[in-house]
């Protein structure tokens, strides 16, 4: 299963409505700290690309949530979400300043490719000098 992660309910939920209306099985899996959705892995890669897309999208709202959250409570937190090949997903805890100021002249899907290609290399390292590698 390939699981999506949020921090709050209502991103989670606007995501789990443009799942089913692709007519993709969805299940909610939820733990003490996060609203999780799960979908099978053997997804079309065309329609999987749309759902990773609305996932990046819906997780630059569900962030905002989670950081006026946290200003609400006194607290100066922000992360990064890392999804991995094995589908599953990880936070990788950033100053506030600094995803601030990144967010600035990034949009989060532009953010999000450059996340995704140091998880890729990190996962599938290429030792090649980049002007041996095609793109």
């Amino acid at each position: 299963m390939l699981e999506f992660v949020f921090f709050n309910a209502d991103p989670r939920r606007e995501f789990v409505e443009f799942i089913s209306e692709l007519g993709v099985a969805v299940h909610e899996v939820d733990d003490d700290e996060t609203f999780g959705v799960a979908i099978a892995e053997d997804i079309d890669e065309a329609l999987l690309e749309r759902i990773e897309g609305r996932y990046d999208a819906l997780m630059a709202v569900d962030q905002a949530l989670f950081e006026e959250d946290a200003a609400v409570r006194g607290e100066h937190t922000a992360g990064v979400v890392l999804n991995l090949r094995s589908g599953d997903t990880v936070y990788a805890q950033v100053d506030p300043l600094l995803l601030g100021r990144i967010m600035e002249v990034l949009t989060p899907e532009e953010f999000g490719v450059v996340v995704n290609a140091i998880v890729d290399a990190v996962e599938d390292p290429d030792h090649r000098p980049l002007c041996k590698r095609s793109t």
